[in-house]
Order: structure tokens, then C-alpha cells, then sequence
């Protein structure tokens, strides 16, 4: 009789002991589960950087191969929250070979994660120099978007341009060099040079 109950109480300890590791294994694939889950919201509500390049040049070639623009810089800074990069004294050259060549400066930008667009900030300065097809073009802003693609520049804030013999301010610009389309919508105010 005794060994009966030994026995019985070997088999009602085993069946516990096995209940109580799957339940405990239950409880650490929840855990695990849910610390992949909460590992992939970390990424989109993650605010500091993941990654940075110092002194880089990235080259945007068209589907022929062609090499469209290019956008250098002292730091590239990637933030993984909004898949976005800040640079540190951004360049921007486009590098058609048939429209004149312009480039953009300024103390910093963020560029989407294709770098379709790319926001300028701080001192922003765009060249284009003197071409058959259109005078120099030299423009002082504190904002700038550009949207190298299109090869367009807008901006709602105050500009200054000088192009060829005039010097130009104002506000709400939207400039294309493809189609050399300029305009100013408020507080526009030229001064026409004598040649």
C-alpha cells in the first residue's frame, strides 16, 4: 500500500512538474514574443541615431547610367525613427549635362531616405553660373527645399537673388532648372542694373 502511494505521488509530482515547465516555457515565448514586437516599434520611436559617415559623396545616376546630381557633406547623420539623414555642410551639385549646372550650399540639411527631398537650413546659397541658355543666377536664403529629381527650389521664406543685372527679393519662390520656370509670389521687389 505504501508503495502504491509513493507511487502515486511520483506521477502527481511528475504531472506538476511538466505542468509547471510548460507553463513557465509559455510564459518565456510570450515574453520573447513580445520583446520582438516591442524591438520593432523601438525602431519607428526611435529618436537617436543609428549610424553616421564623415566627409561623404553620394551620386545619384539616372537609369542610364548618366550621374544626375550629387550630394556631399562633413557628416551624414541617418535617424532610423523617420528613416531620415541630417548633414552637416551639405553640397549639392546637379551634374546635367545638357541645363546648366547649379549648386546648393548651406550649414545644414535633412534629406528623406531617398534623398528626394532635401531640406537646407542655415545660410543657404545657390549658384548657377552664366550659360547660353540662361544668365548667373546667385541665391541667399535660411531655407530652401529641394527636390533634386525634378530639379526643383522652393522655399515660403525670404530670398535674395541677383541673376544677370538684376537683384531680386522676396518671398514664396519656386524655381525649376529644367524648364528655367522662376517665379516670386509676395513682397517681390527687383532693381535692374543699367548693363
Amino acid at each position: 500500500m505504501n508503495e502504491a502511494r509513493a507511487a502515486n505521488r511520483l506521477r502527481l509530482l511528475a504531472i506538476l512538474a511538466a505542468t509547471a515547465a510548460m507553463a513557465l516555457g509559455s510564459f518565456w515565448l510570450r515574453d520573447v514574443m513580445l520583446r520582438g514586437a516591442d524591438h520593432g516599434n523601438d525602431r519607428t520611436q526611435r529618436l537617436d541615431p543609428d549610424y553616421y559617415v564623415e566627409n561623404f559623396n553620394f551620386v545619384r545616376a539616372s537609369k542610364v547610367g548618366q550621374a544626375r546630381y550629387a550630394i556631399s557633406g562633413t557628416k551624414l547623420t541617418h535617424f532610423p525613427g523617420d528613416d531620415s539623414y541630417q548633414i552637416d555642410m551639405p553640397v549639392i551639385r546637379s551634374l546635367s549635362v545638357d541645363r546648366p549646372s547649379m549648386v546648393a550650399r548651406a550649414l545644414r540639411a535633412v534629406a528623406n531616405s531617398d534623398a528626394s527631398k532635401v531640406e537646407m537650413e542655415d545660410d543657404v546659397r545657390i549658384d548657377r553660373p552664366e550659360s547660353k541658355l540662361a544668365p548667373a543666377f546667385h541665391l541667399k536664403s535660411q531655407y530652401v527645399q529641394l527636390l533634386p529629381d525634378d530639379e526643383v527650389m522652393q522655399t515660403d521664406r525670404a530670398v535674395d537673388i541677383v541673376q544677370g543685372n538684376a537683384e531680386i527679393s522676396g518671398a514664396g519662390m519656386y524655381a525649376n532648372n529644367a524648364t528655367l520656370v522662376f517665379s516670386l509670389a509676395h513682397n517681390v521687389h527687383t532693381v535692374i542694373q543699367p548693363r
